[in-house]
């Protein structure tokens, strides 16, 4: 089966990006620095709700790459707009009229209320506050892993919730998924012996709850936005972008009152503050490492949503599913190298029931078996990004329009 090297460039920029995601939080989450009065010594980063917050923000920047898109493919034409009056007095006037757009990222309904996707921000915001806290308690390896249950609880509320009726073979995937989901907990669960020394058995047993808290949290976004979202036929670049908006823009308003609350267990500063946004400011001025480790967070959200997107549109869901899988070991022989968990002998286990379950669902190893052996031909073609000036149409809506009119618009289409 062939490639071509702007599919292999998309796949490969999605398994880095989904990769450093997860990656780079759990590496601001080792960081040590001090609080901003100076005491309390070389003290844990611990503020997932700040870290929401740049994740919202790197999801806010699929909507600027949305925008940016959607302007730079756009085609025109000319409208000629006569005013009435006498003809001593006849204005006559040429408006620039949008209308086409030949990119995929940006083909779909464009009349819709954005509001919609506040529900879903509110989920998604639920799942990535509580993703983070649990990231602070368990291996980045297994919060990777167990973020697979999402499949099982997304087929159950589609059950529930859209009527859909599962196959025999979806259950038997959901049952495979349940198994390695098992395998994966009671690993964190056997083995206590921890690179850190500051993770108690209890603690990895509400870390790995807290995973599995969020991730229903995720199925009811997911099952939430293909019941009221994906009627509307909008671009799936755009949908990021809108619940990246209102997510960012809710969590940013709630950091203000998280600060008065006070919760006795919470580290995130002296004063024990459900999140100390200036005490986190001021960890990050004494470890730019800190600061490296949240611009990693945002900015690979953003290009893993477009790089996921753009992976199902020029290949197939299937393939995108391959490569979330992939992303999972990855992250896993990262961990390893960098020493950041122990070998864990049951994850293998875990890791390869988590697959084979996956794929049972998605009907990946069927479609792969059905292109080993069908090998259909690969259309090299894929739409651009972005148009050459030849690209460009400018169109006259009536024969009376001046021929100047038409190019000096032109000129300015393609400056």
């Amino acid at each position: 089966m062939a490639f071509t090297p702007y599919q292999l460039f998309l796949a490969g920029l999605m398994l880095v990006t989904g990769s450093l995601n997860t990656l780079s939080t759990k590496w601001a989450d080792r960081q040590t620095s001090h609080f901003c009065d100076g005491t309390g010594g070389n003290v844990t980063f611990e503020h997932p709700f700040l870290q929401g917050v740049g994740m919202f923000l790197g999801e806010f920047l699929c909507l600027l790459a949305f925008k940016f898109i959607w302007y730079s493919t756009a085609q025109y034409r000319i409208e000629r707009m006569v005013y009435k009056g006498d003809a001593s007095s006849r204005i006559v006037r040429y408006w620039p009229i949008k209308i086409q757009r030949e990119t995929r990222l940006v083909d779909g309904e464009q009349t819709f209320n954005p509001f919609i996707f506040w529900i879903a921000s509110i989920c998604d915001m639920l799942s990535t506050c509580l993703s983070y806290i649990a990231l602070n308690y368990t291996s980045a390896s297994s919060f990777q892993m167990l973020r697979g249950s999402v499949m099982v609880f997304t087929a159950i509320l589609s059950v529930i919730f859209l009527r859909r009726n599962l196959t025999w073979k979806q259950w038997l995937g959901i049952l495979t998924v349940v198994a390695g989901l098992a395998v994966v907990g009671i690993s964190d669960i056997i083995f206590s012996k921890h690179p850190e020394g500051n993770h108690t058995n209890m603690e990895k047993i509400a870390g790995d709850a807290l995973i599995l808290v969020a991730m229903l949290f995720t199925s009811f976004q997911v099952v939430y936005e293909e019941r009221f979202v994906r009627k509307h036929n909008i671009p799936p670049l755009q949908v990021v972008g809108w619940e990246g908006t209102f997510g960012f823009c809710t969590l940013g308003l709630l950091l203000i009152p998280f600060y008065f609350i006070i919760v006795p267990t919470s580290n995130s500063g002296p004063d024990h503050r459900l999140e100390d946004v200036p005490t986190a400011f001021c960890q990050m001025g004494g470890n730019w490492v800190i600061i490296l480790a949240t611009l990693g967070n945002v900015f690979s959200i953003a290009f893993f949503n477009f790089a996921g997107i753009s992976v199902t549109k020029e290949l197939s869901s299937t393939t995108r599913m391959v490569l979330d899988s992939g992303r999972t070991l990855i992250i896993w022989v990262v961990s390893l190298a960098l020493q950041w968990q122990a070998f864990y002998p049951l994850q293998i286990i875990g890791f390869i029931l988590l697959v084979i379950g996956m794929g049972i669902y998605n009907d990946v190893w069927t479609n792969l078996f059905r292109r080993f052996i069908t090998r259909p031909p690969i259309s090299s073609e894929r739409s651009q990004l972005l148009p050459s000036h030849q690209d460009v149409s400018v169109y006259e809506s009536t024969s009376n329009i001046p021929p100047n009119a038409a190019a000096s618009f032109a000129d300015t289409v393609n400056t």
